[in-house]
């Protein structure tokens, strides 16, 4: 469904991103793992369009989407979820995933998200600002998925979580994939998370792809070194 051949990503003069090749398959979990700083915000930033990519082509569903707009790689099927969540603070709940509707045209929030997140339910009319940090956190996924995406962008997700959450929200995602029949790429450090989610595990370093492994083939001992400092 998306692919992605030699990206390249610069700020200024220096290059981040250095000729990534990825694909992610049609209801398929891929996790990006990597350090702080090894490039997977950009990498993100420049799927979604916020960032432009210096070189390389970004495809989905065999349209280019590289010289596209943010908004219209959400109207393509794309969603993002940025580290930080980037939650509309004064909006209450509901506002905020109202607000993932405009893309869609529709102006009912679809039942599935409360049925994924009753939190959301209970809390809608609730200040995003007021909740925590894992409620934020789904109000973000839900916000996303109102837009009804084919491809779920996960930008560290377990950023600032309590454990027990974190559980939780790897069951969630993982009901997201079977429920919505899409395909979810994210991006972690966490990798207790990434293996209840993963299908595919790849590794960036220095904003390249140095490692992939698939199911059993997952080493998570070899992938610990690259997350270690």
């Amino acid at each position: 469904m998306l692919k992605v051949s030699d990206l390249r990503v610069s700020y200024g003069m220096s290059e981040v991103i250095h000729g990534i090749n990825l694909e992610v398959g049609e209801n398929e979990t891929v996790a990006i793992m990597g350090r702080n700083g090894m490039g997977k915000t950009t990498l993100f930033k420049s799927l979604i369009g916020m960032i432009p990519c210096s070189g390389g082509e970004i495809t989905f569903n065999d349209r280019a989407l590289s010289k596209l707009q943010s908004y219209q790689r959400v109207a393509s099927g794309i969603a993002y979820v940025p580290q930080g969540r980037m939650v509309f603070p004064t909006l209450t709940v509901e506002e905020n995933i109202m607000a993932g509707l405009e893309v869609t045209g529709r102006r009912k929030v679809p039942d599935d998200i409360y049925e994924l997140f009753p939190v959301l339910l209970e809390m809608r009319h609730r200040k995003a600002g007021n909740l925590s940090g894992g409620q934020q956190q789904q109000l973000a996924i839900g916000r996303a998925l109102a837009a009804n995406p084919k491809v779920l962008l996960l930008d560290e997700p377990t950023e600032g979580i309590q454990p027990s959450i974190i559980k939780q929200l790897a069951t969630t995602l993982n009901e997201i994939k079977q429920l919505r029949k899409i395909s979810i790429v994210v991006s972690e450090q966490v990798l207790s998370f990434a293996l209840n989610v993963a299908d595919r595990m790849l590794v960036i370093d220095k904003g390249k792809i140095v490692h992939e492994a698939v199911g059993e083939q997952i080493d998570k001992a070899h992938i610990s070194k690259y997350l270690s400092v």
